[in-house]
């Protein structure tokens, strides 16, 4: 259980992301961000007068490990608060123990399909009304593409923005006229690139995850469908996924995010020069990544607790809800008030010759999520699971 007289003691920050197996090119990146936000609050004088510990595990892609790093945090390490997940299996997979059983705030900050409601748990990524929603109109408005094959991994994040996409495509005039689910690790798509083919779809929006993503790519790449005119969408597509395959294979491709390196504030281009001169290498700062989460994340958790002036969860929670940041990845971000979600500025983009670039700034977008409130009372909640939790 969440210890409310943690200002006796140095404050902690947990972080759980996959610095190995298919994610840790992503992971790698989410804690370097970290490491960087961390230490520079702690080189300002730290927070409330004290220095920061941040306790990294790695969850090696694997959701069992994240459960067993998200218990060892809470019960062993006894941290004010968890940030990580990217997966949103891996979300779930964390929130079991520090949520459920440990009682412990928890702040997911990759882009995910929303829905996530519960009064431990902030939410600092885009959702489905600040990706799907815009972009699909927009899309099919400017190339005037009306079908759409749904290729898809098989966990609960590809399913619910796949419902979404349905909904939106459905409402402007369009049709999905395919639509299938894989294991993460499937690699054969041969099948799926000619059911592609024979449907005649103009749009492939894609949610294979890695590993699989790759092969997919190349699969669909060889079948000439974007030669022929088709359209390849993928929301969480940054700046680090375009290494992993050739340019040719994603030439065209759509993404809406909250951020990507085209977006040219000052401020941005700040912080990614400083990320860069800390950590160059491949793990760089993206927003499909979650860096962008994550940092908006970490600095909204500061100005929280700033403002509670003090650990003590019920306050830091209290403050959470309508934090601000004026200065971000991308722009300017804040919570909603009772939605734990974020307004933040989203840009669609295209990948052009190994790059991505803005061909659509959308200003501040709402979240609209958890409309009904997430303020239900913690002691109401408490109460609802202890009624599901074993002795």
């Amino acid at each position: 259980m969440q210890s409310t007289s943690s200002v006796a003691r140095s404050i902690k920050v947990g972080l759980i992301t996959d610095q190995t197996g298919p994610l840790s090119f992503m992971g790698m990146a989410n804690a370097n961000v970290a490491k960087m936000v961390v230490n520079d609050i702690n080189s300002k004088g730290g927070l409330l007068g004290q220095q920061i510990d941040l306790c990294l595990e790695d969850s090696a892609t694997t959701d069992s490990v994240a459960d067993a790093k998200a218990t060892k945090l809470v019960q062993q390490d006894q941290v004010d608060v968890i940030f990580g997940g990217i997966y949103s299996s891996t979300r779930q997979a964390i929130k079991g123990p520090a949520v459920v059983k440990g009682e412990t705030l928890y702040i997911y900050p990759e882009q995910y399909e929303g829905q996530e409601c519960d009064p431990l748990i902030f939410c600092t990524g885009p959702v489905p009304a600040q990706q799907v929603e815009p972009l699909i109109p927009w899309l099919m408005q400017q190339t005037g593409a009306k079908t759409f094959y749904l290729p898809s991994a098989d966990y609960i994040w590809p399913h619910t923005l796949n419902q979404k996409v349905r909904q939106v495509a459905t409402a402007n005039g369009g049709t999905v006229v395919g639509e299938e689910y894989f294991p993460l690790d499937h690699t054969d798509y041969a099948r799926t690139v000619e059911k592609i083919t024979a449907s005649g779809a103009e749009v492939v929006f894609n949610t294979i995850v890695p590993p699989g993503l790759t092969p997919f790519l190349e699969q669909l790449y060889n079948s000439d469908f974007t030669k022929r005119g088709g359209r390849l969408v993928c929301t969480y597509f940054d700046e680090n996924f375009l290494n992993l395959v050739p340019a040719a294979h994603v030439e065209g491709l759509y993404s809406c995010l909250d951020y990507y390196w085209d977006v040219s504030d000052p401020f941005s281009q700040e912080l990614i020069n400083q990320y860069d001169k800390l950590y160059p290498g491949n793990a760089k700062f993206t927003a499909g990544s979650a860096c962008s989460g994550l940092y908006r994340g970490l600095k909204l958790w500061e100005a929280a607790v700033k403002e509670a002036g003090s650990l003590k969860q019920e306050d830091v929670i209290k403050a959470l809800d309508h934090a601000k940041i004026a200065e971000g990845p991308g722009g300017p971000a804040e919570m909603v008030p009772g939605q734990h979600h974020v307004r933040m500025n989203m840009y669609i983009a295209q990948a052009h010759n190994g790059s991505f670039k803005v061909v659509k700034s959308l200003g501040v977008v709402d979240p609209k999520e958890c409309t009904q409130g997430t303020e239900v009372s913690i002691d109401a909640t408490r109460q609802e699971r202890a009624a599901v939790l074993p002795a």
